[in-house]
């Protein structure tokens, strides 16, 4: 099934792989424990890009491998997601967010080398980090969505305090 978030132009990129575009992969990992989100791409050199709120930030170079989950109606998708070779930094981050009981968020974007002016994907994907594993060589984490099967529906409560025309 295709993806709706991405932008015309990236999948123009996709499907002819012209040789003076190049995709750019992003994450960004953010926890309430981080003094800020870490931002890593897949690349050789780090890259100056914009959000999608035309904050520029900068992605530092890091190896890692992203299987993106299905889009499909069925199931709970899931990715899994590896950095290897972890700066001390990212590793302590990591560690200082495992013991606290937030959850650590992924925000995947896509960029082109042509624009970096705001992701290719839009709304970049955002996930939850379901289990993680660090060390010193590698990290690898599997992330998904929020339980929404568990989600209070409707997440508003009607009591008679906030809507007292329900009460005659």
């Amino acid at each position: 099934m295709p993806d709706p978030t991405l932008s015309q132009a990236i999948k123009e990129a996709y499907a002819s792989a012209p040789s003076n575009v190049i995709v750019y992969h992003t994450l960004a990992l953010d926890h309430p424990n981080f003094t800020q989100p870490i931002y890593v791409v897949r690349d050789t050199v780090d890259l100056v890009a914009h959000l999608e709120t035309g904050a520029p930030v900068t992605f530092v170079r890091y190896a890692f491998d992203l299987v993106k989950p299905e889009v499909s109606a069925n199931g709970v998708p899931q990715c899994t997601i590896t950095i290897d070779n972890v700066s001390r930094e990212i590793l302590a981050n990591i560690q200082l967010a495992l013991q606290s009981l937030d959850k650590i968020t992924i925000t995947y974007r896509e960029y082109l080398s042509t624009d970096l002016s705001g992701p290719q994907n839009d709304p970049p994907l955002t996930m939850t980090v379901l289990s993680i594993k660090a060390d010193v060589f590698r990290i690898t984490a599997t992330a998904g969505f929020p339980d929404l099967v568990n989600k209070k529906f409707p997440a508003q409560e009607y009591t008679s305090e906030r809507f007292p025309g329900l009460v005659s």
